[in-house]
Protein backbone atom coordinates (compact mmCIF):
# COMPACT_ATOMS: atom_id res chain seq x y z
CA UNK A 1 0.00 0.00 0.00
CA UNK A 2 1.30 3.24 -1.00
CA UNK A 3 2.28 5.39 2.06
CA UNK A 4 2.23 9.34 2.09
CA UNK A 5 3.65 11.93 4.06
CA UNK A 6 1.65 14.91 3.51
CA UNK A 7 3.29 18.13 3.91
CA UNK A 8 1.90 21.70 5.17
CA UNK A 9 2.65 23.04 1.83
CA UNK A 10 0.31 20.24 -0.17
CA UNK A 11 -2.19 20.69 2.40
CA UNK A 12 -2.57 24.67 2.59
CA UNK A 13 -2.22 24.56 -1.59
CA UNK A 14 -5.56 21.99 -1.43
CA UNK A 15 -7.75 24.18 1.58
CA UNK A 16 -6.53 26.85 -0.37
CA UNK A 17 -7.03 25.98 -4.20
CA UNK A 18 -3.62 26.84 -5.22
CA UNK A 19 -1.63 24.78 -7.75
CA UNK A 20 -1.50 21.40 -7.09
CA UNK A 21 -4.58 21.34 -4.81
CA UNK A 22 -5.60 18.36 -7.93
CA UNK A 23 -2.97 16.18 -7.12
CA UNK A 24 -3.52 16.53 -3.33
CA UNK A 25 -7.18 15.92 -3.83
CA UNK A 26 -6.57 12.54 -5.83
CA UNK A 27 -4.08 11.42 -3.25
CA UNK A 28 -6.85 12.32 -0.86
CA UNK A 29 -9.20 10.17 -2.19
CA UNK A 30 -7.10 7.35 -2.13
CA UNK A 31 -7.20 7.58 1.43
CA UNK A 32 -10.59 7.68 1.59
CA UNK A 33 -10.77 4.82 -0.84
CA UNK A 34 -8.40 2.71 1.49
CA UNK A 35 -5.86 2.44 -1.22
CA UNK A 36 -3.23 4.40 0.74
CA UNK A 37 -2.12 5.68 3.75
CA UNK A 38 -1.18 9.17 5.39
CA UNK A 39 1.08 10.63 7.81
CA UNK A 40 2.06 14.03 8.98
CA UNK A 41 3.98 15.09 11.75
CA UNK A 42 2.37 17.10 14.83
CA UNK A 43 4.67 19.95 13.65
CA UNK A 44 3.38 20.43 9.88
CA UNK A 45 -0.20 20.45 11.57
CA UNK A 46 0.85 23.40 13.81
CA UNK A 47 2.22 25.10 10.53
CA UNK A 48 -0.90 24.60 8.56
CA UNK A 49 -2.96 26.26 12.05
CA UNK A 50 -0.15 29.25 12.30
CA UNK A 51 0.01 29.82 8.82
CA UNK A 52 -3.77 29.95 8.12
CA UNK A 53 -4.29 31.98 11.51
CA UNK A 54 -1.87 34.54 10.13
CA UNK A 55 -3.21 35.09 6.83
CA UNK A 56 -7.01 34.02 7.62
CA UNK A 57 -7.50 34.97 11.43
CA UNK A 58 -8.39 32.43 13.55
CA UNK A 59 -11.93 31.36 12.77
CA UNK A 60 -10.98 29.92 9.15
CA UNK A 61 -7.92 28.56 10.91
CA UNK A 62 -10.03 26.53 13.29
CA UNK A 63 -12.21 25.60 9.89
CA UNK A 64 -9.08 24.22 8.31
CA UNK A 65 -7.97 22.27 11.26
CA UNK A 66 -11.41 21.07 11.62
CA UNK A 67 -11.36 19.84 7.62
CA UNK A 68 -8.75 18.14 8.23
CA UNK A 69 -9.48 15.80 10.85
CA UNK A 70 -12.05 14.91 7.89
CA UNK A 71 -9.23 13.04 5.98
CA UNK A 72 -7.68 9.85 7.63
CA UNK A 73 -4.45 11.56 7.63
CA UNK A 74 -2.49 10.20 11.18
CA UNK A 75 -1.06 12.89 12.99
CA UNK A 76 2.41 11.76 14.66
CA UNK A 77 3.84 13.45 17.92
CA UNK A 78 7.19 14.62 17.46
CA UNK A 79 9.40 12.33 19.60
CA UNK A 80 13.11 12.39 20.82
CA UNK A 81 13.87 10.42 18.23
CA UNK A 82 11.96 12.32 15.17
CA UNK A 83 13.04 15.49 16.63
CA UNK A 84 16.85 14.24 16.10
CA UNK A 85 16.63 13.09 12.85
CA UNK A 86 14.79 16.53 11.90
CA UNK A 87 17.22 18.26 13.26
CA UNK A 88 19.97 16.47 12.06
CA UNK A 89 18.45 17.46 8.60
CA UNK A 90 18.31 21.25 9.29
CA UNK A 91 22.17 21.06 9.88
CA UNK A 92 22.54 19.71 7.17
CA UNK A 93 20.69 21.20 4.87
CA UNK A 94 18.78 25.10 4.12
CA UNK A 95 15.29 23.88 4.66
CA UNK A 96 12.98 25.06 7.21
CA UNK A 97 13.03 23.81 10.18
CA UNK A 98 9.16 21.99 10.29
CA UNK A 99 9.69 20.86 6.71
CA UNK A 100 12.71 18.72 8.30
CA UNK A 101 10.38 16.97 9.85
CA UNK A 102 8.22 16.22 7.46
CA UNK A 103 11.28 14.77 5.24
CA UNK A 104 12.40 12.80 8.85
CA UNK A 105 9.04 11.17 9.23
CA UNK A 106 8.76 10.33 5.60
CA UNK A 107 12.60 8.23 6.02
CA UNK A 108 11.13 6.72 9.30
CA UNK A 109 7.80 5.18 7.41
CA UNK A 110 9.81 4.59 4.02
CA UNK A 111 6.63 6.93 2.88
CA UNK A 112 6.53 9.66 -0.19
CA UNK A 113 6.61 13.65 1.10
CA UNK A 114 4.20 15.60 -0.64
CA UNK A 115 4.59 19.26 -1.27
CA UNK A 116 5.73 21.29 -3.98
CA UNK A 117 7.89 23.36 -1.51
CA UNK A 118 11.31 24.13 -3.47
CA UNK A 119 13.24 23.96 -0.32
CA UNK A 120 12.63 20.20 -0.70
CA UNK A 121 14.69 19.96 -3.53
CA UNK A 122 17.89 20.10 -1.65
CA UNK A 123 16.64 16.18 -0.10
CA UNK A 124 15.46 15.15 -3.93
CA UNK A 125 18.37 12.86 -4.03
CA UNK A 126 18.31 11.06 -0.97
CA UNK A 127 14.41 11.19 -0.11
CA UNK A 128 11.12 9.93 -2.68
CA UNK A 129 9.11 13.45 -3.25
CA UNK A 130 5.72 13.61 -4.83
CA UNK A 131 5.97 17.02 -6.65
CA UNK A 132 2.84 19.65 -6.42
CA UNK A 133 2.65 21.77 -9.73
CA UNK A 134 3.37 24.92 -8.25
CA UNK A 135 3.62 29.03 -9.91
CA UNK A 136 7.27 28.95 -10.55
CA UNK A 137 7.17 25.42 -11.90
Amino acid sequence: MKKYVMDSFAMIAFFEDEPGADKVALILKSLMDRKAKAYMSVINWGEIYYNTLREQGVEIAEKVIGQLKQYPIELVDADQKLTYEAAKLKGRYKIAYADCFAAALSHRLKAVVVTGDPEFKNLEDEYSIQWLKTRSS
